[in-house]
């Protein structure tokens, strides 16, 4: 990892670099910081670890890294996430930094976890990076999805996880040498119609398994079977998926309201014969991407004979949607998502407190409980 001193001064707020100038003219001493967020998360120290440490090369200081839950342990609100010890001089104009690098991908992390723990049977996708503001978060988010999937995997029995990404920068994360993706909304209009759009991959990448976007045109049941009739050696081997991103404006082919409920009713009444939350119902029987909206996929593509063909599913899948999912034992295979991405920006606020000056404790009032046991 490069690091460019010039930079940090740059990036840093300014009270920090004022600070550093100060115990520059009256002298350095060892101090000890502790950092920790407010809320409880995974905890995915690494990028800030490997970023801490070039610096500390780069500046010829060795930094004591104590890392108090390991890569992708549960951290209690309020409970430290690492101690940081070295020269004070060198360590306070790291702090903003550092800090942007350790809360938003705890947090992810622990969306990624709850996702594929709801969901433990289904593959994820990690198709974040065009949310992301720029490629290091793109990068941070990655790492987070591959570290919360990593906890389901040890928690649950036989969870899938996440699999892999959209970008080829980011695989190594999931143990891929590459990303994945077949096409955009924008192959469909260029192709002018769902199945040519099908072909015209296929004719690009003959060996490849192929999922096709079946929502352009709003006839995601037409044009499913439609690609199925043309492909059904890809069809019958497991080799051809639809994937539905269905705007939330309306429903998918052949339902509504009543529809919606009825396609439920037939596969998992249980699912709306209880209460269940407004958030709930509209992941359920809502338009967009909905249970029912699977469920009625999956109907039509095995009454037309094709059992085989796999349902992808994308468009706003957080934990809460997720959850509906599992309520609903929603037919899916594998769901892309880049809505494990934290939803509110407040709770990423990691914060650093220093609780030692030369070895003794030493902390503001209120924050006594950063300080080492």
């Amino acid at each position: 990892m490069t690091v460019n001193s010039d930079e940090i001064g740059r990036w840093t707020d300014v009270y920090f670099n004022r600070t550093k100038r100060t115990v520059e003219k009256f002298g350095d001493v060892m101090v000890a910081y502790a950092v920790f967020m407010r809320r409880p998360v995974v905890s995915a120290p690494k990028l800030a670890i490997d970023w801490l440490s070039a610096v500390g090369r780069d500046r010829g200081v060795d930094f004591t890294i104590e890392v108090t839950h390991a890569e992708g342990r549960w951290v209690g609100a309020g409970e430290p996430l690492l101690y940081v010890t070295g020269p004070f001089v060198h360590l306070v104009d790291l702090e903003t930094l550092l800090l942007q690098k350790i809360g938003p991908a705890c947090v992810a992390a622990w969306n990624a976890y709850t996702m594929c723990m709801d969901l433990p049977e289904v593959a994820f996708m990690a198709m974040d990076a065009r949310h992301c503001a720029g490629t290091e978060m793109a990068e941070m988010m990655a790492y987070a999805a591959a570290v919360g999937s990593e906890r389901a995997r040890r928690k649950g029995d036989s969870v899938v996880g996440f699999i892999g990404n959209s970008t080829d920068a980011t695989a190594h994360y999931f143990g891929q040498e590459a990303g994945h993706g077949t096409m955009p909304h924008a192959l469909i209009g260029y192709a002018g119609s769902t199945l040519r759009a099908a072909e015209m991959f296929h004719e690009t990448f003959p060996g490849e398994n192929l999922t096709v976007l079946v929502d352009y045109f709003g006839k995601e049941i037409s044009d499913a079977i439609a690609v199925c009739g043309r492909f059904p050696d890809m069809a019958s081997e497991g080799r051809l998926a639809f994937r539905l991103d269905t705007p939330g404006g309306r429903f998918c082919e052949g339902l509504d309201p009543a529809a919606s409920y009825a396609v439920l009713d037939r596969n998992v009444p249980e699912a709306i014969r209880g209460y269940r939350t407004e958030s709930e119902l509209r992941h359920l029987i809502g338009p967009g991407v909905s249970v029912a909206a699977a469920w009625h996929l999956r109907e039509k593509l095995d009454e037309a004979g094709f059992a085989n063909v796999k349902i992808v599913c994308s468009s706003g899948f957080s934990p809460e949607k997720c959850n509906a999912f599992a309520i609903g034992e929603a037919p899916v295979d594998v769901i892309g998502t880049g809505s494990f991405l934290p939803e509110r920006w407040t709770e990423t606020y990691a914060t650093a407190d220093i609780i030692e000056y030369e070895g003794e404790p030493r902390v503001k009032v209120g924050r006594e409980f950063l300080l080492r046991r």
